[in-house]
Parts: structure tokens; C-alpha cells; sequence
């Protein structure tokens, strides 16, 4: 597994990649981006890779380079009873999980009173409970193999953003599940680790210059804080992490430094947001409004909550 430690610990990067070899690993939000490059980054180091996902060419596009044994699932993560199938497939075609990876994510931007309630509502039930249906349906297979599930977080849990409510708040719920999910399960062998990414640059990022909150909050950030870090990078990030059973994985590794200070983000994104919001018209505002990144679409589109709205006959928001 290159890359997974630090130069200079050559050794302890051969152990992580041994301890991976030949286990099963299921990565949810697997057709794109950082799910499509974990799933590769763990093939690389052995493991049989599950990917599950919401677009099925995708999902097969995703899995067609990978170098050992896998499996595509299309499933939704808001659905028990696909996910609870999803389970039995994967051990029944590569054997019982040992990490799961609940990756799944969407977003969406605009302000609070302007973006549709089934939008809001779908972007906590896909980043949230979606996670939380991944853990009950993969947890008996990681209580047998002592596994480790690994939560996928976001720094927009240290300060929420105005005009991303439903992420801010579904990210930093999951944090909040996985800490708790944490005590319960490791009595019984299994680890719970939470994984902080900052700026990726996933297709849910390409819009950015045009959210005019997010652009104000990393035009002043340091310039370590600016860069925007490759889905390839962050999978070795992460990679690494799942190989030691970490309780927390930064990707970037500086953001452990954050931690002390999540009390003052709040304060200076406030700061920050309401300077910028003073500065843009409501009509550029509202134009921000709707799903970011393609793979936000393809789960909106197919969304029950979508279908409703546009029976509104209002306008598909984005």
C-alpha cells in the first residue's frame, strides 16, 4: 500500500498493507469521486472491494479497474431493506465485511427558506440516517470479523456555513452518531474512526466560485487551508487511517491541529458569512439555491422528495 505512512516508516506501511490483504471492505457513495478512489486505493492494498452506489453504470465504470475481487451494488442508503440485501450480497460473493466506509453524500446550497423542504430533507436522510442504516445492516458482519467502520465527516461539522443547513447540520449529526456508536461497539472488538475532509475536489466542489458564502469562507482561510486536495490523495488519507483503526483520520493530516479550536470557527464563520451575505443581492442568492454535483443530481432525481416537488409544478431547484 504506498503512500499509507509517512516517509521513513516503510515498515509500519508494510504491516498496515498486510493488515488489509485478503479482507472485505464495503465503501458506500462508491461510483465517483472520494468513494470511487477508496475503493481503488483498498483494492490496491488487497482487499475485495463492495461498492455501493445509486448509479449503476457508474458504480461498473468505477469497479472496472480494480485489481482484486469485487462487486457493484446499486442501492439506496435511505432504504433498510436494499441495504439489508446489499449485506447478504456481499458476504455471500466475497465473505463477511471487515471495514465499512459510510462515504455516502450529497449536498445542497442556497438559503434556508429558499430550498425545498424535500431537498433539505433528503440531503439529512442520504448524509445522516444513511449512514446510520449502513452501520445496523453491516454491524453483525463487522461484530464476526472485529471490523472497523469508518464515518466519513466533514470540517463543516467544526462551523456550519450559512446557506448549507441541511449538510452542516447532517455532517455534524454523523459525527455525532459515530462518537456514540463508538462506546457501544468497541467492547465488542469492533473500531468506529471519523474521517474530517476539508476541501476535496469532487464534482459536489465544482461549483464553488459560485456559492458566494463558500467562496467568501475559503477566499480567508490561510493558504494551507485554500488548497483543494484530489479524491487520489484523500483515498490514501484515508486509506491509511482505516488500515490502523484510527478514531479520528484528517485529510488533511495538519486539520488535527483544528481540534483545540472548534470552539472560535463558529464565531469566525459568522463573521465571515455575514459579511458576505450583506454584500450579495437575494436574487444571486437564490441563483446558488438547488443540488451540487452530479452525483447529488443523479440521487435527487431519483429521489421520492423529487417527485413531489416537481408535481408542485415548481421549478426543479439547481
Amino acid at each position: 500500500m504506498q503512500g499509507a505512512a509517512p516517509r521513513g516508516r516503510g515498515g509500519s506501511a508494510a504491516r498496515a498493507a498486510n493488515s488489509l490483504e485478503g479482507r472485505v471492505a464495503v465503501v458506500t457513495g462508491a461510483a465517483r469521486g472520494v468513494g470511487a478512489a477508496l475503493a481503488h486505493r483498498l483494492a490496491g492494498a488487497g482487499m475485495r472491494v463492495a461498492l455501493l452506489g445509486r448509479e449503476r453504470e457508474t458504480l461498473r465504470r468505477a469497479a472496472g479497474g480494480l485489481l482484486t475481487e469485487n462487486v457493484g451494488i446499486e442501492v439506496d442508503v435511505t432504504d433498510r431493506a436494499e441495504l439489508a440485501d446489499a449485506a447478504e450480497e456481499v458476504a455471500s460473493r466475497l465473505g463477511p465485511a471487515s471495514v465499512v466506509v459510510a462515504n455516502a453524500g450529497i449536498a445542497a446550497g442556497g438559503p434556508f427558506t429558499q430550498c425545498a423542504p424535500e431537498l433539505w430533507q433528503r440531503v439529512v436522510d442520504v448524509n445522516l440516517t444513511g449512514s446510520a442504516n449502513t452501520a445496523r445492516a453491516f454491524l453483525p458482519q463487522l461484530f464476526r470479523t472485529r471490523g472497523y467502520f469508518l464515518q466519513i465527516a466533514s470540517t463543516a461539522a467544526f462551523g456550519s456555513a450559512p446557506m448549507m443547513s441541511a449538510y452542516c447540520a447532517s455532517k455534524a449529526g454523523a459525527e455525532s452518531f459515530a462518537q456514540a456508536l463508538r462506546g457501544e461497539v468497541e467492547p465488542d472488538g469492533v473500531g468506529v474512526g471519523i474521517a474530517y475532509l476539508h476541501w476535496t475536489g469532487t464534482d459536489m466542489l465544482s461549483g464553488i466560485d459560485e456559492h458566494p458564502v463558500l467562496r467568501a469562507l475559503r477566499s480567508n482561510q490561510p493558504a494551507i487551508a485554500r488548497r483543494v486536495h484530489s479524491p487520489a490523495r484523500v483515498a490514501e488519507w484515508l486509506t491509511a487511517g482505516v488500515a490502523r483503526r484510527s478514531n479520528q483520520v484528517y485529510a488533511p493530516p495538519w486539520l488535527r491541529f483544528c481540534q483545540p479550536l472548534r470552539p472560535l470557527f463558529p464565531v469566525v464563520v459568522g463573521v465571515v458569512a455575514r459579511r458576505e451575505l450583506r454584500r450579495t443581492a437575494m436574487e444571486d442568492l437564490r441563483s446558488a439555491t438547488g443540488v451540487m454535483g452530479a452525483g447529488g443530481e443523479a440521487d435527487w432525481e431519483r429521489a421520492e422528495g423529487a417527485d413531489r416537488y416537481r408535481g408542485d409544478d415548481r421549478r426543479h431547484p439547481g
